[in-house]
């Protein structure tokens, strides 16, 4: 039975504390002989990272026991922090960031640190070198007494007294150190300021003597520098005969390439798709070989890949040999961290209503089954709200995209009145990034409310092309501004929402869209910014190494262009803010520093506007915990029914 009840006011079954909850993330899976392993990031244990086993009798268990938390902090973001060897579990502890081991097939087997003491050094992004005993990584060393860290490749003995050497620097940034099958050649990818590593970089290859020394380095792609223009490469990986594979969007599209002698490469099978995506953390896989007849080692010619294409993720069984493909029918339209093996592979996939699971794939068959997942919440799939691709004309006589979300639960119907629902428009963060059509219940929670939700990909974002993504370049905080306006005078224009009820959510660069659009249009009538930028002078000023120079591209040099930075800065710009905020910041972050929100705050209480401010003394950027995450919600919900005049159920507000 349906009732009619306004919109926003709808109660629903999923709640803030279900979402907050919500199924750990999975990531990194591999494999170690028989047994499968995987990362579970788990808000409810204080966002800890566990290592999981999947034994070859079905067994499920914990090799990483608590408190210990497999997590990188290089970069910042981190990246894959752990790696398998014969059942010894090497990994980057989050407390100190020093290597460890573990043997995971040992009773009461305790962790052990083997990277040196005091010395402020990070680890991610591992490979093993069986052929000198070693693990080869990514390292960073984070001394205060250093302008800023200093990155190299690390190669650490697994001997005692446990040895690190330095194998490469003097790049201010390095991604997949990986050794070929004779472990007598090293590949990696490496990028400098003003780069991020969706601008340029370089792929190189040097060959090893005998003591695993780097005696030769050659430049076989990509640029390091910031003015080449030429490809971006993408997870170069070799094949299990020894060919070196990599991705490079030189033809727009990032596509996979195999490096030939006389350095030159061929695209394997050239398409308008992606089959990479932004470099945020170290480590990401979208492919990786597999061989269908296991007792022939030379067949190993045979790729699995994963790309997207207008926004919605496939897989795809390549034969390096023919150049011929075969797209497997799945459903699901996310995929990521993907990793194959002999006549198997493995990947975390989603759909709108199939949070992220553990998916094992039979490459001969073409049939898929989940190995792993969470229990899902008792709600019936047509009680899902399901995303709608949809693109509109923007400013510069471009379009955008973004997928629309209608309100959805089944329990209630739209008031009689004709009222339309309110929207809420979502920017991801980046802002070189994409939106996932994954479940997420973060916007099930609203759809489920009566609200409508609108996720963009605005011009910037990844998954439509090199050009498309470099789009935002020298207009962020105007394009992506001008696409959150664009995509809501639309779905106005369609006669899907309320002109006067519409909000916009974002997240770090996302709040940042958020405050520039609340600054300078007069489209929206609420903000909820989440550890948002207010200011880019200080965050040019005052981030990270990683995203020091991020906005040399997005913005201009600093300080050459000191003045569009205030320009477009919406801290300067207080006067032309007429509308409610909601703000919620880590006083741990060190991308986004508190006092960009607590100033924004203070103008905005000095003005006289309905301003909120939610600090968490425990979270950095990005909220791991799930009691905070919940609060957060809550706070949210209850300041747009404060603002657009709606009831909200007693049980919907704790």
């Amino acid at each position: 039975m349906t009732v009619s009840a306004a919109y926003g006011s709808w109660p629903s079954a999923i709640s803030a504390r279900q979402v907050a909850s919500a199924a750990p993330a999975i990531d990194s899976p591999c494999t170690d002989g028989d047994d499968i392993y995987w990362l579970e990031a788990r808000p409810e244990e204080n966002g800890r990272s566990a290592v999981v086993r999947l034994s070859v009798d079905g067994k499920k268990t914990d090799v990483l026991p608590s408190p210990f938390s497999a997590r990188s902090r290089v970069h910042e973001y981190g990246g894959t922090p752990y790696i398998i060897v014969a059942g010894m579990l090497y990994f980057c502890e989050q407390s100190d960031q020093r290597i460890y081991r573990i043997n995971t097939w040992a009773a009461d087997a305790t962790a052990e640190a083997i990277s040196p003491a005091d010395q402020d050094l990070r680890f991610a992004d591992f490979c093993y070198d069986q052929k000198h005993q070693r693990l080869i990584c990514v390292a960073e060393h984070a001394s205060k007494a250093h302008d800023e860290p200093r990155n190299f490749i690390a190669a650490l003995s697994l001997a005692p007294p446990y040895a690190l050497s330095e194998l490469v620097s003097g790049a201010d940034f390095y991604a997949y150190p990986r050794l070929s099958p004779d472990s007598d050649q090293l590949a990696w990818i490496s990028w400098s300021h003003p780069n991020m590593p969706w601008h340029s970089t370089a792929l190189h290859l040097a060959t090893l003597d005998n003591e695993g020394l780097i005696k030769k380095i050659e430049q076989l792609g990509g640029s390091a520098t910031a003015d080449a223009g030429v490809d971006v490469i993408f997870q170069p990986q070799w094949s299990p005969d020894g060919d070196l594979y990599f991705v490079s969007d030189r033809n727009n599209w990032w596509n996979i390439y195999r490096h030939t002698e006389g350095d030159t490469a061929s695209a394997i099978c050239p398409r308008d798709a992606e089959f990479a995506t932004p470099l945020w953390t170290l480590g990401m896989s979208t492919y990786g070989f597999f061989n269908n007849d296991k007792t022939d080692v030379a067949a190993h010619h045979n790729i699995a890949a994963c790309y997207t294409k207008e926004g919605l993720w496939q897989l795809e069984l390549i034969d390096t040999q023919t150049s011929t493909s075969k797209t497997l029918a799945l459903p699901f339209t996310q995929l990521s961290s993907l990793f194959a093996k002999a006549g198997r592979l493995w990947f975390v996939g989603a759909s709108p209503s199939q949070s992220g699971c553990l998916v094992e794939v039979n490459t001969q068959s073409g049939q898929h089954k989940i190995i792993h997942q969470f229990p899902a919440l008792p709600r019936q799939a047509n009680n899902y709200s399901l995303p709608q691709a949809i693109t509109f004309a923007s400013t510069y006589d471009e379009q955008a995209h973004g997928f629309y979300y209608p309100p959805c639960n089944t329990a209630y119907l739209s008031p009689i009145n004709n009222e339309k629902p309110p929207l809420i428009v979502m920017c991801h963060g980046g802002p070189t990034g994409a939106t996932s059509t994954g479940l997420n219940l973060k916007i099930q929670f609203w759809t489920s409310r009566g609200f409508a939700v609108l996720d963009v990909n605005y011009r910037g974002s990844t998954g439509y092309g090199r050009e498309y993504r470099q789009s935002l370049n020298a207009y962020w905080g105007i394009k992506d501004v001008d696409d959150v306006v664009a995509g809501a005078k639309y779905l106005i224009a369609q006669g899907l929402v309320d002109a006067e009820r519409i909000a916009i959510r974002g997240s770090s660069a996302g709040g940042y869209t958020v405050l520039a659009a609340l600054a300078f249009t007069d489209m929206f009538k609420a903000g909820a910014s989440y550890y948002g930028i207010g200011d880019l002078e200080t965050l040019a000023r005052d981030t990270h190494k990683f995203e020091s120079r991020y906005l040399d591209h997005l913005v201009g040099p600093y300080p050459r262009e000191k003045a569009t930075y205030r320009d477009r800065s919406p801290i300067h710009h207080i006067d032309q803010l007429n509308c409610p905020v909601i703000f919620f910041q880590g006083m741990e972050d060190k991308v986004v520093p508190p006092q960009q929100a607590q100033a924004m705050v203070a103008a905005l209480q000095a003005k006289g506007l309905k301003v909120e401010y939610m600090s968490f003394p425990d979270e950095g950027h990005g909220f791991r915990q799930a009691k905070n995450t919940e609060h957060a919600l809550l706070a949210e919900l209850q300041f747009y029914s404060d603002v657009f005049g709606f009831d909200l159920p007693p049980d919907q507000t704790s």
